[in-house]
């Protein structure tokens, strides 16, 4: 279910990022999204940053502590996190500001080629033992019907599940993965085949894709 977003930063927030960053010069509210309270680009003096944050008390505040434990691990295809602070009732996290755009999935998009390597890249990635995640058959439990079917999902990989163009974006011509909220330890086939979903809801055929991700071309089409 998505989260109530604000449309203005709580003045104790504001507060908490200006104990950090320095005095704040414009917040830009950022509606893309729908796990957080607070999604916002924040200038101040010597820079711009991404803060997200969801009230203390709120059901998914251990999405926040997510984010933070699995950010080093990422190959460097997350932003990176400057500070993590549970302060005043509230848990922020302060990210890089990439300034990308949101990636064009259709036919032909020249940023296919980006995400198919950053692709390549979360297929190297692993999840370090002590980062306490969901693991994918924990996750697909509830649809599917033999539990031996389960450990096909099963491996050491680091997931992201949430393919969706919002959450990718092309930076300085690299795909670069944001909201790692839901990451999760899988088998390495999985973020490829969540892609291809979204791949053909943005205008590709099942016909046309298979074989051409195998061989590692990006230029599927109708």
């Amino acid at each position: 279910m998505p989260t109530h977003r604000l449309t203005d930063i709580p003045s104790d927030v504001l507060k908490i990022i200006e104990s950090v960053d320095g005095h704040v010069h414009r917040v830009e509210m950022v509606s893309a999204g729908l796990n957080s309270e607070i999604a916002a680009r924040v200038h101040f003096g010597s820079g711009t940053t991404f803060v997200k944050g969801l009230r203390a008390d709120h059901p998914r505040v251990w999405t926040q502590r997510r984010e933070a434990d699995i950010n080093p691990y990422t190959g460097g295809l997350a932003p990176s996190l400057r500070w993590h602070i549970r302060q005043s009732s509230w848990d922020l996290l302060s990210f890089e500001d990439l300034r990308g755009r949101h990636a064009d999935y259709s036919p032909y998009s020249a940023d296919l080629e980006q995400v198919s390597a950053a692709m390549a890249t979360l297929a190297s990635l692993t999840v370090p033992s002590q980062i306490e995640t969901k693991t994918m058959p924990q996750r697909m439990s509830a649809y599917v019907s033999d539990p031996d079917d389960l450990q096909k999902f099963s491996g050491p990989h680091l997931v992201h599940t949430d393919w969706k163009p919002d959450n990718v974006l092309i930076a300085d011509g690299q795909a670069r993965l944001v909201d790692w909220a839901w990451a999760s330890r899988g088998a390495a086939w999985i973020n490829p085949a969540l892609w291809v979903i979204w791949l053909i809801a943005s205008g590709h055929t099942a016909a046309a894709y298979v074989g051409t991700h195998g061989r590692g071309r990006a230029d599927v089409a109708k």
